[in-house]
């Protein structure tokens, strides 16, 4: 549904007149008058190419160098996103550029930062790895150092009391002094780095794998180091593995890769370790320099394509959806023109023409485009002409399915009915003030909103940002009729029209009331809650209210199948489905209404279970005191003998009807002509649309018609029960607000704690957003959909047409691939 402002009407009852025509249009100014046509935005092209595959299609190449480009600007918003840039969406103010120049601009610049990204990647795995081998040449030297220091004090306590040697001697000895020269073993040891939690696994398989010939010694590094295979922090420890002979030296180095542990080169010579250092050091602030530089190159490249990524990704998509409408268009014989047919709205003529005219003269053509309107008996497209505020409630009546053409909109009732239906179930006017002020915040930012990505919750709540604000306008009405405010009742229009008829009056009971002043003048008289005679009281009346607006709104359904039929020229459906359905449905649920009315203004004590139940099993019993007027025994008779009457009223003339109608417009078709006389008649009358009819099937439409009726008599029940919803959702509601007041918020009041009060007050605080606000509202916003969709639209919306969808570079935004 496109939202437009330029519209020269706001019709929403019923759909806006639409025209099949046929473009044909020179090959050297297609191209400028598709692109005008999708500024204009109200044509809707068909697809005349549809036997052929999207590669055999004439602009296959073109739409494929698009997509190419495309893929390019969705790099370059990966790497804008990468630098923390947003999108500039003001206007680049460069110089046009053709498709061209775009192509190969993009294809040099995305070389470029592929160059610059690869480059720098290279520098930062140098720099990581560099990193890695500092911290091993000092965690290593460290390990060396105390070694040899423990060694020494070894040696020398060895010389002074010639102990036995334990399993804890140093290995680092330079000289064992027990041991002949000879029979000495040269320790081999490989040094690294190894993931943290991966440690004490990597240390048990070394032991494993050698049988124990190896001696390991770890060294945790304090702070995460960048691993330069991943790039990410990681924890780590160094390692240094020692082992003797070449078979064990090659174990330890396939279990290091295994680990993915990094493995740095490293030498037991002290003062080769500390010029080692320096060097590393000397080159870690050579490469920084070299990093910082080329991120300055790259960020300063990057910013460059921000400031003209709006510009070149609208041109891109343009320029496929441009061809993707070529496409759909067909070359006549001579392959010097493309012929194109689609819809348009028929107030939209003369934009039309004035762009083909435009197009023509800007592309210096010396034929113009020749604009033909076509007749066919095709269904036309719908189209409804919305505004932001109107578009949120069409899509609701979308979302069940789409108008058949020129067929009544339920949308324009929904903008009202809609939000009083929920508000009805949601009668609070604290509840709605809450309600709206969230809303209008969603309004007032709107601008802000609209340009960026929420989340899917967010999406909805800010799509649908009218109907919720009406929703609680509507709220807060029906609030102050319940006389609620987080379920507390105010005298606001007035005092209490009752009063103690002596001291001993409790709060508790309505016993000991008597009306000393004027009925309360809006809503419920604030006396009523808190007693116990609340609950009845407001039981009966919201039952009885909502089946008044059950029946006031299948009514209007029905109406509006009438004016349906009517605009359709349809006789029948006026005296066999619409007059039927109004006689049966009121003589059953509207004569309940007028009950329910009359009881109110008389203060009648007659029961109307007793006399809507009797009124069928016995119809010819005295009411006695259920009667609420003289004569009601006879007109209960009466239209009890109505709502029999149409029920087969609605089931057999129909069919019976339609074949007669049938058999009347296609009477004498069955005659062919004579082959002999002329052989070329046959091909004429062959094609020929009369002969094309489709077969009238009357048993079909007679089990049609009885399906109908037999929906239609039984949803008369169900339906009006249904909207019972009203009543119970209601209540609901009422009962958890006063549930929430009086067990939280009263309860922690009672305390006298300011902790306890404190407490109470977070807890009635987030019971009345997180259930009444949220949960309440979705509840009641779904039940107020179910009651639209299957009670009210299945009395006369058929939904079996199919949306009008322009061409358009507007909706280009919407479309994200």
């Amino acid at each position: 549904m496109a939202e437009r402002e330029c519209c020269p009407t706001m019709d929403l009852l019923r759909s806006e007149k639409m025209q099949l025509a046929r473009l044909i249009i020179p090959v050297e100014s297609a191209h400028r008058v598709i692109s005008y046509l999708g500024e204009v935005g109200l044509f809707q092209f068909e697809d005349l190419n549809t036997e052929k595959s999207p590669f055999q299609r004439t602009y296959a190449t073109q739409i494929k160098r698009c997509r190419e480009m495309a893929r390019k600007l969705r790099f370059f918003r990966d790497q804008m996103y990468k630098a923390d840039l947003v999108e500039d969406k003001r206007s680049a103010g460069a110089s046009e550029i053709s498709l061209d120049e775009l192509e190969v601009k993009l294809g040099e610049l995305e070389a470029e930062l592929i160059e610059m990204n690869a480059n720098s990647e290279k520098l930062q795995r140098a720099y990581n790895e560099l990193l890695e081998y500092r911290l091993v040449l000092k965690k290593a030297g460290e390990v060396f150092y105390s070694a040899q220091k423990r060694a020494a004090a070894q040696q020398r306590e060895n010389k002074h009391h010639h102990v036995e040697r334990s399993i804890d001697s140093p290995l680092l000895l330079e000289q064992e002094i027990t041991m002949d020269i000879s029979k000495q073993v040269k320790l081999g040891y490989v040094s690294g780095l190894v993931q943290r939690d991966k440690a004490i696994a990597f240390e048990r398989i070394l032991f494993r794998a050698t049988r124990g010939n190896v001696y390991v010694k770890q060294e945790s590094v304090e702070e995460p180091v960048i691993d330069p295979v991943s790039g990410e922090k990681v924890e780590k420890n160094v390692f240094i593995v020692f082992h003797a002979g070449e078979r064990a030296k090659s174990k330890v180095l396939k279990i290091c890769d295994a680990f993915g542990a990094n493995r740095y080169h490293f030498t037991d010579d002290t003062g080769k370790q500390h010029q080692m250092i320096t060097e590393v050091t000397g080159k870690l602030s050579e490469l920084k320099t070299t990093i910082d530089v080329g991120k300055h190159h790259w960020s300063s490249v990057v910013q460059a394509i921000g400031f003209q990524y709006e510009q070149w990704n609208t041109m891109v998509k343009k320029e496929k959806s441009i061809y993707h409408i070529l496409n759909m268009l067909s070359f006549d014989v001579t392959k010097k023109c493309l012929v194109a047919e689609g819809w348009y709205p028929t107030f939209a003529t003369s934009q039309i023409q004035k762009a083909l005219l435009r197009a023509t003269i800007d592309s210096n053509s010396q034929v113009g485009a020749i604009f033909e309107v076509l007749h066919s008996k095709e269904s036309p497209p719908t189209y409804f002409c919305t505004n932001k505020f109107t578009s949120a409630f069409q899509e609701i009546v979308n979302a069940y399915g789409v108008a058949k053409y020129q067929e009544a909109n339920p949308g324009v009732y929904t903008i009202v009915t809609f939000p009083f239906l929920f508000a009805v179930m949601f009668g609070d006017w604290g509840h709605g003030i809450c309600l709206f002020l969230a809303t209008l915040f969603l309004i007032l930012k709107e601008k802000k909103y609209s340009s960026q990505k929420l989340g899917d919750i967010m999406e909805m709540a800010f799509g649908g940002r009218y109907v919720i604000i009406m929703m609680s306008i509507f709220s807060i009405y029906t609030g102050l009729i319940y006389n609620e405010f987080f379920s507390v009742p105010f005298e606001f229009f007035g005092r209490s029209a009752y009063a103690c008829r002596d001291p001993s009056c409790s709060d508790a009971t309505t016993l000991g009331l008597i009306k000393v002043r004027k009925t309360y003048p809006f809503g419920v008289d604030p006396v009523w809650h808190g007693t116990r005679s609340e609950l009845p009281f407001l039981n009966s009346l919201k039952m009885k209210m909502s089946i008044l607006l059950g029946v006031a709104q299948m009514n209007l359904g029905i109406i509006m199948s009438y004016f349906n039929a009517r605009f359709f020229l349809s006789d029948l459906d006026i005296w066999y489905q619409f007059v039927p359905q109004m006689i049966f449905l009121n003589s059953l649920f509207g004569y309940l209404s007028l009950l329910i009315i009359v009881k109110w203004c008389t203060g009648s004590q007659a029961d109307l279970y007793h006399v809507m139940i009797y009124m069928f099993l016995s119809p010819m019993e005295d009411l006695a005191d259920n009667e609420l007027f003289t004569g009601q025994k006879y007109l209960q008779i009466l239209l009890l003998f109505l709502a029999l009457i149409a029920v087969p009223w609605m089931l057999i003339p129909k069919p019976f009807l339609l074949k007669k109608q049938y058999e009347e417009r296609h009477q004498g078709e069955a005659y062919e002509p004579l082959h002999a006389l002329d052989e070329n008649l046959e091909p004429q009358f062959n094609d020929t649309p009369r002969r094309k009819h489709e077969e009238f099937q009357f048993s079909e439409v007679l089990v049609h018609q009885l399906i109908h009726t037999i929906e239609f008599v039984l949803g008369s029940v169900s339906n009006t029960a249904s909207y019972l919803r009203l009543w119970a959702l209601s209540l609901a509601h009422s009962e958890l607000s006063s549930v929430f007041y009086e067990k939280v918020l009263l309860l922690a009041w009672g305390y006298n704690n300011a902790v306890i009060l404190i407490i109470g007050i977070i807890v009635f605080m987030f019971a009345t957003v997180g259930v009444l606000l949220v949960m309440e509202t979705l509840s009641a916003f779904l039940h107020a959909l179910r009651l639209h969709w299957v009670e009210f639209q299945n009395k006369f919306y058929h939904g079996d047409g199919h949306i009008f969808l322009p061409f358009s570079f507007a909706l280009l935004n919407e479309d994200e691939e």
